[in-house]
């Protein structure tokens, strides 16, 4: 029996619904795999398998014009990721305003079959649906397009059918209880990251990075420590709260998420630093572990 597998990137515009996407393809018990915050900042991979085939997706940070020496670390990351695909899913929102250049930019020289899939189409109508097909086919002549829910799940066996469909001939390129390249440290960092999305607005969220400083693993527990960074001591102020009740509020759901993933009590402890434009600086970013 043949054996089949391949690198399948997903990419797309911030918000496109990408992260939501990979979950429905991957499958719930991974969900984790993609942090919700609505920045991803890493490449990540999970990975499917089956006794014929394994299907490596690959759930790259949202295409935007780079800013800061951080969000060039991320581009390149999207273009690795295309640059290494069998084939590349192009998530595009139904709502978006044909505003994509960014994303078509970075696929012009991919010689990799695409699939356009148009998401959130339940949050549209039928008319709107057909047009966007219609540009799309015009723009881009895709392979394959479909107009999906990655929320609802509507339309993703359709999509994993054209992934098995385009996937090469292949020996599997990880072992087969594999399930993603990231280990326990990066998702537990995620997961406070999620929380500060979730409880603050505007810049902060984007002006942190968590570390975990300490991982220790036993039967019934792991001890957690993390660094939350900041830019500047009025971030530090505002993370913190009055009497420290804000990062109390994000310890607590943190550990609530971490508990339910590794299936252990956590005992987690956070403290917040300022390294000053640590965004910029190359050499914080690459202690942080964002690539070149």
């Amino acid at each position: 029996m043949s054996h089949r597998a391949g690198f399948v990137s997903i990419i797309g515009k911030p918000n496109a619904g990408k992260s939501t996407l990979m979950n429905a393809l991957v499958g719930e018990r991974m969900s984790i795999i993609t942090p919700k915050a609505q920045t991803t900042r890493h490449r990540i991979l999970g990975i499917v398998n089956a006794d014929d085939y394994q299907i490596v997706f690959s759930d790259t940070p949202g295409v935007i014009k780079p800013h800061y020496a951080l969000q060039e670390s991320m581009m390149h990351q999207v273009t690795g990721s295309i640059v290494d695909a069998d084939l590349i899913l192009l998530v595009t929102d139904i709502n978006e305003k044909y505003d994509e250049g960014d994303v078509l930019e970075k696929l012009e020289n991919s010689l990799a079959p695409i699939a356009v899939l148009i998401n959130k189409i339940d949050k549209s109508d039928e008319e709107t649906v057909k047009q966007k097909i219609e540009f799309w086919q015009q723009k881009l002549n895709p392979k394959a397009i479909f107009a999906v829910s990655a929320l609802h799940e509507h339309n993703i066996r359709s999509v994993m059918d054209f992934i098995l469909e385009n996937l090469p001939e292949h020996p599997a390129y990880y072992e087969k209880d594999f399930l993603t390249d990231r280990n326990d440290r990066f998702f537990a960092s995620e997961m406070i990251r999620e929380q500060v999305f979730k409880q603050y607005k505007k810049e902060i969220p984007y002006s942190t990075e968590v570390i975990i400083t300490e991982f220790k693993e036993s039967d019934d527990l792991y001890r957690i420590s993390a660094e939350i960074i900041v830019e500047r001591d009025s971030q530090k102020n505002i993370l913190i709260g009055k009497n420290g009740e804000m990062l109390k509020i994000v310890g607590t759901y943190a550990r609530k998420s971490m508990e339910e993933f590794f299936q252990r009590k956590i005992f987690l402890q956070m403290f917040v630093k300022v390294i000053s434009d640590w965004r910029s600086k190359k050499n914080y970013l690459k202690k942080f572990g964002y690539e070149d």
